[in-house]
């Protein structure tokens, strides 16, 4: 992928604009983190330059002066919400972020629990984190939150929740997903930072949409397309074009609360030092864009992935018909389909012709390989094998693994741990190659290939198995399937 985004740019002058706005705030600033801290995929996928660490090393630039709570929602842990992406729950991925970040030499204060309001999974998770010698805090509920401002704005509301004690000048607040409360929690802090009479500000750290980016931009679709269950909506900020008579763009939710916002900063301050929801956020990123068509073109592409993860998921009865239909409107925004993703129509014209499951792969270098089930190898088991001969310039007609050597793995998966597939997974075949590596020389340099799949495109004609897609996962590859569920079959 053609390279848009200057990432050394970005972290430059990302945590220049940071530190000039903890100087602003009299040396104490909140600063909500949106999107993912750590691993921002999405980001590196529209954005092809940006790096998913970016935004962890653009922190770390500011180690010194900065440390970092962690919030969860009691909600989110009462029923046991999974981060999609790694597969963990949100408590657990709490504890995993902690031990990252200080691994990595950042501070980490404190973990605070929101929407408390007596949950036994939360109690228990704040017992947990207690025998960790984690500090951790509730804030609570509030009866009509956001609107009865009043409440807020009392020692009945921000004032009953749990002061987060904090030492250093600049706070990040991150969380392991959306909704979790960050930005109450920041607010709850300025409210109980101005009873102690300490000045501190707050600001709000997100990357998407991008505000100086017009509004129907494909990056900016993109992340329409990326919170499609959240039914996120990229809007004009009014109040930013009333203020300043300039254009930009924000989301709906940002938009909707900033009159609310709005009334508790003056209860807080007497005044609210922003004019615009567009003016809380510290957002360069826009700036850092150099090939904006190598950008509009990952996002389509971006779109296109959301769709077909949307339809499959609404198959498995993990997503929503709503969410299969606004991606496609987005998709229509675009003048994008589904055939536009490069891999789509090699792989269904395969499967077509073999009346079989197959799959394509786009090579970083624009090669398409395609593959289909036989009776030894699945579809993806095969494509890998056809992708690392050809990068490694191995003839197509090379055997890698001996059907001799295939045959007793099938005969253990089937007539001794009960399978109905025989055929070999991707990681089957992965292990097979590095056995037979030390004394095979095409084995050791098929191997020696499977980096440069890092970042290729791969489309089959029927859903995967877990197995397979967490290959595809480990090895950096972007999949997408048809919403067909693939019928296990004895030989």
């Amino acid at each position: 992928m053609k390279n848009g985004f200057d990432n050394d740019k970005y972290l430059r002058i990302q945590s220049e604009h940071i530190k000039e706005r903890i100087a602003k705030f009299g040396n104490k600033l909140y600063l909500e983190f949106g999107g993912k801290l750590f691993d921002d995929y999405h980001a590196s996928r529209v954005l092809p330059g940006f790096q998913p660490d970016s935004k962890l090393k653009m922190l770390m630039q500011l180690a010194d002066m900065a440390e970092i709570v962690i919030v969860i929602s009691a909600v989110d842990i009462e029923k046991n919400k999974v981060r999609g992406d790694l597969g963990i729950t949100y408590d657990k991925d709490v504890l995993r972020l902690r031990d990252e970040f200080q691994n990595l030499g950042l501070m980490v204060g404190s973990v605070v629990i929101t929407h408390f309001k007596g949950q036994e999974g939360a109690k228990a998770f704040k017992r947990k984190l207690k025998r960790l010698n984690i500090n951790c805090y509730y804030h609570y509920m509030i009866a009509d939150y956001p609107n009865n401002v009043a409440l807020i704005d009392s020692d009945d509301g921000y004032g009953k929740n749990d002061y987060v004690e904090t030492s250093r000048p600049l706070v990040v607040v991150t969380a392991p997903g959306p909704g979790s409360g960050k930005m109450a929690v920041c607010l709850s802090q300025l409210y109980q930072e101005q009873k102690r009479g300490v000045k501190a500000g707050y600001a709000k750290f997100e990357t998407f949409p991008i505000w100086n980016l017009p509004l129907k931009h494909p990056v900016n679709l993109a992340y329409e397309a990326a919170t499609a269950d959240l039914n996120d909506v990229n809007m004009i900020d009014p109040f930013h074009l009333e203020a300043y008579g300039e254009t930009t763009v924000n989301y709906n939710r940002d938009i909707e609360i900033f009159p609310v916002l709005n009334a508790i900063f003056e209860g807080i301050y007497g005044e609210n030092p922003y004019k615009s929801p567009t003016d809380m956020g510290v957002n360069m990123i826009g700036y850092c864009i150099f090939d904006d068509e190598a950008c509009r073109e990952a996002s389509n592409q971006e779109i296109i992935r959301r769709y077909y993860n949307a339809v499959d998921n609404l198959v498995e009865d993990k997503g929503s018909e709503n969410e299969v239909n606004k991606i496609a409107l987005l998709m229509k925004q675009a003048k994008i389909a589904p055939e536009d993703r490069k891999v789509v129509v090699p792989a269904n014209e395969r499967g077509a012709k073999a009346g079989a499951p197959a799959a394509a792969i786009e090579l970083t270098d624009g090669t398409i390989i395609t593959s289909e089930t036989s009776n030894l190898l699945g579809t993806c088991a095969a494509l890998i094998l056809n992708a690392t001969k050809y990068l490694a310039g191995i003839d197509h007609k090379v055997k890698l693994i001996p059907k001799d050597m295939i045959e007793p793995i099938q005969d253990m998966k089937i007539n001794y741990l009960k399978g109905n597939n025989p055929r070999l997974h991707t990681d089957e075949v992965l292990v097979a190659l590095a056995m037979l590596s030390p004394t095979n020389e095409n084995c050791k340099k098929a191997i020696e290939q499977l980096p440069k799949l890092n970042g290729c495109q791969v489309h089959t004609t029927v859903m995967l198995s877990e197995v397979d897609r967490k290959i595809f996962k480990k090895l950096g590859v972007n999949v997408t399937m048809e919403p067909v569920l693939k019928k296990s079959r004895r030989k």
